[in-house]
């Protein structure tokens, strides 16, 4: 985990979105309206519904990138599986179509992988790192500067000599630290 979030190289999708690039459209479409297609028929739909719940989500993803300067800081597969995942579930709310899923392996199955848990999870994890970040950022500039080199996995001897201090003190300087950063994450209402 890094103190700053990086843009995906799948951001390229986002772009092509608002560029109305018809080559990157036509990509999407081509990679990865079949999987959202056999997730919507698996769960009560039909092809119809599996088209229009993409385009929703296409539309929403554009909205998102077009006024809110969307960044994918994780893959666009199962961002885009994702919002389409949450868009026809709230459809069959509206429908109030029972049952609203399928047994999991069934659904697995023919997905091939499951990319929407993988979407949750990144989403999780997208989550978790803001809270750190924001945490990270209450944090004094010598404690940041000591985490940072940390999470990059440098050798202590190094860092320490690197900020001018000794090893012992750097040990007990990331031990505090560390400990603050925990504490201002467990005491976050997200945590």
């Amino acid at each position: 985990m890094t103190p700053t979030s990086v843009t995906h190289i799948d951001q390229r999708y986002i772009d092509g979105l608002l560029e109305n690039n018809g080559q990157v459209i036509r990509e999407i479409y081509t990679r990865f309206a079949a999987k959202v297609e056999r997730y919507i028929v698996n769960n009560s739909g039909s092809e119809q519904d599996a088209g229009d719940i993409f385009q929703e989500a296409l539309t929403a993803i554009y909205e998102q990138a077009r006024h809110k300067q969307l960044r994918l800081t994780c893959p666009f597969e199962p961002f885009l599986l994702m919002v389409c995942k949450r868009k026809w579930l709230n459809e069959l709310k509206k429908r109030s179509h029972q049952p609203v899923t399928k047994q999991r392996e069934e659904v697995y199955n023919n997905i091939g992988e499951d990319v929407f848990a993988m979407a949750e999870q990144l989403e999780q994890q997208e989550e978790k790192a803001q809270l750190f970040l924001q945490m990270f950022r209450k944090l004094g500039e010598k404690c940041q500067e000591i985490i940072r080199h940390s999470l990059k996995g440098e050798h202590q001897e190094k860092v320490a000599t690197a900020l001018g201090v000794t090893y012992g003190y750097l040990r007990k300087k990331k031990s505090e630290c560390l400990a603050t950063l925990m504490k201002l994450i467990q005491s976050h209402s997200q945590y």
